[in-house]
């Protein structure tokens, strides 16, 4: 009987290793560590938007004789940039028609005014206005002093026409700052036009509008000003403008401007017309390299330069 016993034991054993090798096996063994324990990267926030232009109406005016006027708003994902951005097309419309009785406050009060007072006999509320349709009505009262303007200058001489365009456009998306320059050119008569860009930096994450003196490290503006002279100076010599800087300066004197953007290369400083040279240089432009902006800009807005092992290990032995 013992004898039985034990081939029944041995075959039940075979059994047992008979089907555990049937069973199927994995193809690839689980990477617990690699899903599990993989971490997300926060997403780097980048401005991103497009242009829409406005629909503006020139009262009793015929389309073929109305004067040529074209703006454009930005529609992008920041509002708080867009907001700001439609503040400085009313601001730049008032600057060009020199319509002082219709500053961008009085334009934006107005425009609230007609917007929250409908008529008596409307039993129903108006329908929210979008961005777009909300500068509409604020840059509409500029459009009967352009008009005027346009009706004036066609009384005293029939070959001319007058224009305006506005538009921004966004130069950068972000790291470190993200930059919209608003682009304007206009033609009002006389000998020639005139034309100008402004650039504006906005911290993203915090929301904040980004000007020169934020970038600069603290007590380190006249350091940036030096800098940006000898930029003007070298402007003035390769321009061949003068060939002594200290008599051209007697006529166009340097001076630091807040108008701003950050390139690849360096700091660029963007003047207006006649800001410090005559009409035939334009815009000028000044540009400070990277190099000459160590110790003088804040850290997080100059480019991270990688050093090779070489130069880390040369680095460390000083």
């Amino acid at each position: 009987m013992p004898k039985y016993n034990k081939i029944f034991s041995l075959s039940m054993l075979a059994t047992a290793i008979l089907l555990s090798a049937c069973q199927p096996r994995e193809s690839q063994p689980k990477d617990v560590n690699s899903s599990e324990t993989a971490q997300v990267q926060p997403e780097t926030v980048q401005l991103k938007g497009e242009t829409e232009r406005l629909n503006l109406d020139f009262p009793n005016c015929d389309g073929k004789n109305c004067p040529e006027i074209t703006i454009e708003r930005l529609n992008s994902n920041q509002a708080f940039i867009d907001e700001f951005i439609d503040q400085q097309i009313l601001s730049r419309l008032a600057g060009v028609l020199n319509a002082d009785a219709i500053s961008p406050a009085k334009a934006a009060a107005a425009s609230e005014v007609a917007e929250s007072a409908p008529a008596a006999s409307e039993a129903v509320a108006k329908p929210q206005l979008s961005a777009r349709q909300k500068l509409e009505k604020q840059a509409q009262p500029y459009m009967q002093t352009f008009l005027n303007l346009d009706k004036e200058l066609k009384a005293l001489s029939a070959n001319h026409s007058i224009s305006l365009m506005i538009k921004p456009k966004i130069l950068n998306p972000g790291e470190p700052l993200a930059t919209v320059v608003l682009n304007s050119t206009h033609y009002l008569g006389g000998a020639h036009g005139s034309t100008a860009q402004n650039y504006y930096n906005f911290d993203l994450d915090s929301k904040k509008l980004v000007k020169l003196d934020d970038i600069v490290l603290p007590q380190h503006k006249a350091q940036l000003e030096a800098k940006a002279h000898d930029a003007f100076k070298a402007w003035v010599i390769d321009s061949q403008l003068a060939t002594d800087v200290a008599e051209y300066e007697q006529a166009w004197k340097f001076q630091l401007t807040d108008n701003f953007f950050l390139t690849k290369q360096g700091l660029a400083l963007q003047y207006a017309e006649y800001e410090i040279g005559p009409y035939v240089v334009g815009l000028p432009r000044l540009n400070i390299p990277y190099s000459d902006l160590d110790g003088i800009l804040k850290p997080e807005y100059l480019p991270t330069v990688e050093q090779s092992p070489a130069s880390e290990a040369k680095a460390a032995t000083k």
